[in-house]
């Protein structure tokens, strides 16, 4: 039991992250309306992705690349006033730290014009835009945009190609999408599976084992037929569950999840939501379902046949609901946030863990022999998952603080909270602290006194967060570094894990990258030279201005000593940053070979255009080792928030160039 819940914790802890793949979340329209003989509006109609956000024409400084329309000049008409936009979402943005507009699901942009040659057939445009997720945000892309005015009757929407990638890339992209999908769906499939054997070992259901395997095996004409009923058994209990995590995706719809798990009131409410669950489950009271529902199924139960047996397993939902409905009501929040079909998929591993004991103990009654005994231990689980849920509840609280720039809910104020919970948790487990339904306890068992360790140690592990410790192993869950007190922690040096470099010594085409005082060029041709003179690998960070996680891998990842030694001493670092507006220089503008016709006009878009060609990737951060040929001294990664791991990733790249 304890190793289950052990293992239940770390997944529950650990679980995150998606490989960097193409995305391309908005597709293009367009429509002309006429207003009178001369005069039309040209509309331009966007359809975003959930969980994307498209901003506005209007952005200020520092901010995201805004929505930019361009219009061919022709003497045959002429704009009139600027180009028109819905109302949209304004909010303090959590990823930018200021006040920004966007669009979600869908926007329309409308740009009035007077025609003066009546042979006026088309108007050629072009949109520049930019898209971002809660995690991430894509560099600029541009679209181009034809308005047919076909002798100034209403044309019907005409869609336009939204891919600025070829066939192969585009059937890349859209295998990496699956792929990703379905790694997403199992992850929350595994979550859940452990969540339902964790509600299993609860005062609640543990007790129902024996006692209903009993009921079938004694009221079945033969071990078969018992068998077959306890089957049957199990299967009405993953129907009842999914059934309910359909209705949550019906009642709610697919798209309509993933926005609302990202809302500051759902957030808000959701926290006291699970800090109810977590009291009721350390022993204040007791979340139950009306004694009459429970009654009315009973009776159901008594017809016998499939009927009864469905009635039974519904009685077993409806009686366990105060262990089960706190879990069942996080899986489902935390499903819903994923969008989709998740939140069936999280009620099937819930249920299916629920069920097969049910099947096996009756294909298997000897093994009721070995089951433990009911007793205190089982509310020992029950007050372990309320400290969990507790503890769970701060994260949405966070994420509310965050999006509202309130200030809160710091990551100080945040790992202080849960320093509190889990000490308290170590401290419940070691008998010192006991609670209302918790039975006498004259000695701990040496599972509880282990399981008390790791949780002591895990606390610990929190301290050093209070002072800037980057805490790797549960960076989901605190706000990042930079929504704190002291951003850069006590101790922060620029300068750590080599010898720094004099600006004066500098190769042509660096600088030094703060705060580390890394040397770094923003040239590819220059950083290919440098490295070729020296001798040492190149490492390609592809990375944006308006890129969060880049930050975060710089103020996290990187600061790491072995890391931060690499960096400096061992590869040559070119930082291509794909949002860089800067015009190109006259002889380096080159044709776009994902835009047939169309010109290279930005040094962002030429970095681009370079990771979406030769990588088939477009979210940064993302890392490429390489060797003097521009060949890859192993697979390019992502978003590595893991140390460790992103150590060994350079490790392995320097040693395959040596």
């Amino acid at each position: 039991m304890k190793n289950l819940l052990i293992c239940f914790c770390i997944a529950f802890l650990s679980f995150s992250g998606l490989k960097a793949q193409i995305h391309n979340p908005v597709k293009w329209s367009t429509s002309v309306e006429k207003i009178s003989d001369t005069e039309f509006y040209l509309i331009a109609s966007a359809t975003i992705g959930s969980g994307w956000h498209l901003y506005s024409q209007s952005v200020p400084e520092g901010g995201p690349i805004p929505t930019t329309f361009s219009f061919e000049e022709d003497a045959s008409y002429e704009l009139l006033d600027k180009t028109i936009e819905e109302e949209g979402h304004t909010i303090d943005d959590p990823i930018f730290e200021m006040r920004i507009k966007y669009f979600e699901n869908e926007a329309e942009f409308k740009q009035r014009i007077k025609v003066l040659n009546k042979e006026l057939l088309v108007v050629k445009g072009e949109v520049e835009f930019m898209v971002c997720d809660d995690e991430k945000c894509l560099p600029p892309s541009y679209t181009d945009l034809n308005f047919t005015l076909k002798n100034k009757k209403p044309e019907a929407t005409t869609i336009i190609a939204t891919s600025d990638l070829d066939k192969t890339t585009i059937k890349e992209t859209k295998e990496n999408s699956e792929k990703e999908e379905r790694k997403g769906l199992i992850g929350i499939f595994i979550i859940a599976f452990l969540s339902g054997f964790a509600a299993l070992l609860t005062p609640c259901v543990f007790p129902m084992i024996p006692m209903t395997v009993s009921f079938f095996t004694k009221q079945s004409k033969n071990k078969a037929a018992g068998i077959k009923n306890a089957i049957i058994y199990g299967l009405a209990i993953i129907v009842i569950y999914v059934l309910l995590g359909t209705a949550v995706t019906g009642i709610f719809g697919a798209d309509a999840l993933n926005a609302l798990a990202t809302n500051v009131w759902f957030n808000i409410i959701f926290f006291i939501l699970l800090v109810v669950f977590a009291v009721s489950f350390l022993g204040a009271f007791e979340i139950m379902l009306p004694n009459k529902w429970a009654n009315k199924v009973d009776r159901q139960a008594d017809r016998g046949g499939l009927i009864g047996i469905f009635f039974m397993a519904l009685a077993l939902a409806i009686v366990s609901f105060s262990c089960t409905g706190p879990i069942v009501g996080t899986l489902l929040v935390e499903a819903a946030s994923k969008g989709g079909i998740a939140p069936i998929v999280g009620m099937l591993g819930f249920s299916l863990a629920i069920a097969l004991p049910f099947a096996l103990f009756a294909a298997f009654p000897g093994w009721l022999n070995s089951l433990p005994k009911s007793g205190g231990w089982l509310n020992t689980v029950k007050v372990v998952l309320g400290f969990l849920e507790l503890a769970l509840a701060f994260k949405f609280l966070s994420q509310a603080d965050l999006v509202l720039q309130a200030h809160m809910l710091e990551r100080e104020v945040f790992l202080a909270i849960w320093i509190a919970v889990f000490g308290a948790l170590a401290f419940y487990l070691f008998g010192k602290i006991q609670l209302p339904h918790d039975s006498p306890l004259p000695h701990i068992s040496v599972g509880r006194l282990s399981m008390g360790l790791i949780v002591l140690s895990f606390t610990i592990y929190m301290i050093p967060g209070l002072w800037g410790a980057p805490l790797n192993l549960i960076s989901a869950f605190p706000p990042p570094l930079e929504y704190s007190e002291s951003p850069y922690g006590v101790g922060f040096t620029k300068s750590g894990g080599g010898s720094t470099t004099d600006h004066a010594d500098l190769p042509e085409g660096a600088h030094l990258l703060a705060p580390h005082d890394i040397v770094a060029f923003n040239d590819y041709d220059k950083g290919l030279a440098y490295a070729k003179k020296i001798g040492k690998p190149v490492m390609i960070d592809f990375t944006g201005w308006a890129c969060v996680n880049c930050r975060k891998m710089e103020q996290n990842v990187w600061p790491k000593e072995n890391i931060l030694k690499i960096l400096k001493n061992d590869v040559v670092l070119i930082s291509l940053y794909v949002d860089d507006k800067r015009k190109l220089e006259e002889d380096e503008i080159v044709d776009s070979k994902l835009r047939p016709g169309k010109k290279l006009k930005y040094i962002g878009q030429k970095w681009s255009e370079l990771q979406t060609v030769k990588y088939k990737a477009n979210t940064q951060p993302f890392y490429v080792l390489m060797d003097h040929d521009e060949e890859n001294l192993l697979e390019p990664v992502a978003y590595t928030p893991d140390a460790d791991e992103f150590h060994k990733w350079l490790q392995e790249g320097v040693s395959n160039f040596e």
